[in-house]
């Protein structure tokens, strides 16, 4: 796979490379793979669903989404208003996760276990409300 030397030249000044970084960044056959594959994938949107809320403190209700672009930057103007940090910062590893499945051509929707949830434990276990999202990629509208 050859990369058009204007997607280096983005990439060195999208994330402030100085040369002898683009050298170190250009030598590591996974990120050229990754840049082959970042056209599709930004094609992708990725979607955060509420599946299950019990006593959230900042309203998380089922049927809530998170979008997020398939480099796992959130679209803040299709989110709920409010955000709780605590369930945004649980996304981490599952768009990891549909990230790593998509580079190595697999199907991310096939993932086994795309079920997380907020870090409060809820009502039961001393927290005060707990959800529970499920992960889905879908194609850009």
């Amino acid at each position: 796979m050859t990369i058009d030397e204007n997607v280096w030249t983005f990439f060195q000044q999208h994330l402030g490379y100085n040369d002898d970084d683009m050298q170190k960044f250009r030598e590591d056959p996974r990120n050229e793979h990754v840049l082959s594959k970042a056209g599709e994938l930004m094609s992708k949107t990725i979607v955060i669903e509420v599946v299950d809320s019990h006593g959230c403190n900042s309203q998380h209700k089922v049927g809530d989404k998170f979008y997020l672009d398939g480099a796992g930057n959130l679209i803040s103007k299709l989110c709920p208003k409010r955000m709780c940090a605590f369930a945004v910062s649980s996304f981490g590893q599952a768009v990891f996760g549909m990230g790593e499945l998509f580079y190595a051509g697999a199907d991310p929707n096939k993932m086994y276990f795309k079920r997380f949830g907020c870090t409060d434990v809820g009502i039961q276990c001393g927290g005060w409300g707990k959800i529970v999202m499920e992960i889905r990629m879908e194609d850009r509208t």
